[in-house]
């Protein structure tokens, strides 16, 4: 029960920190700063996909975020 609780409080955090930074691509793409987003995203990247390999997402799942994200960044430099 004790390590259920800690390992609930760890996923916690990191699905908290995996969000946080996500939201930072999304803001700089709403704001329609396309190196800013690029640099968020850049910085996104590798916390998603840590997420992803400590099990609090599906790998398929990172990978669809990232996917979605660029192709949103994309847009704004075009």
């Amino acid at each position: 029960m004790r390590q259920s609780r800690r390992r609930t409080m760890i996923n916690k955090a990191r699905k908290s920190r995996v969000r946080t930074f996500v939201r930072k691509v999304e803001r700089a793409i709403a704001a329609g700063d396309a190196d800013a987003a690029r640099e968020a995203l850049k910085a996104a990247q590798p916390e998603l996909m840590r997420g992803a390999r400590k099990g609090i997402m599906h790998k398929n799942t990172a990978a669809r975020k990232i996917s979605r994200l660029s192709r949103r960044i994309k847009a704004l430099g075009a």
